[in-house]
């Protein structure tokens, strides 16, 4: 999506998608402060019962999701339909996930933080006060499906700073730099 002088315009809305643990509500609440757009983290569309599954160390079911990303879709639809932008953040581990958030909407861009097994393990050992045990971290990586090019995913690599990553994705989404406080 460029304009007519070939800069990038910018998307609508920005899908942040990874495992548990890459980093998602972080860049995704740092790049929304930044640009000035909205932000939500995809894991507060969780209904409780998806939440008490996951603090069981149980993980989620196809079924368990639809209800999930249909919340978050209606919330990238309603911000599209109001002419405003927003940063919203969704594992997004699937291709089917990413049909449901993204599909025909040419607006919506995937920013898939990318990591390995573990530098992520480590990092979720470290947090605390999150519903996402550590344990689940091996079925998150077994269900990804990494975007394929023809999703357009913008790939950013999790070893670097979240401000060196929110600064990557700002340029890329904008075309001009996005500094922070």
């Amino acid at each position: 999506m460029n304009d007519a002088a070939g800069n990038p315009n910018p998307p609508a809305v920005v899908v942040v998608m990874g495992v548990a643990g890459s980093g998602k509500t972080t860049v995704a609440s740092l790049l929304a402060g930044r640009l000035g757009w909205e932000f939500e983290d995809g894991d507060d569309f969780h209904p409780q019962a998806n939440v008490e599954k996951m603090q069981a160390g149980t993980p989620l079911t196809d079924e368990d999701r639809w209800p999930w990303l249909a919340a978050i879709a209606a919330w990238i639809d309603r911000l599209r339909a109001e002419g405003r932008h927003g940063v919203v953040t969704c594992s997004a581990l699937k291709r089917a996930y990413r049909e449901i958030l993204v599909g025909d909407r040419p607006d919506v861009r995937l920013v898939y933080l990318k990591g390995d097994r573990e530098l992520i393990g480590r990092r979720m050992a470290a947090r605390h006060g999150h519903f996402m045990p550590t344990s689940l971290l091996d079925s998150q990586f077994r269900t990804l499906e990494e975007p394929a090019p023809e999703e357009n995913p913008l790939v950013v690599s999790v070893g670097a700073t979240p401000q060196q990553i929110v600064a990557e994705v700002g340029e890329a989404l904008t075309g001009q730099a996005v500094q922070g406080p």
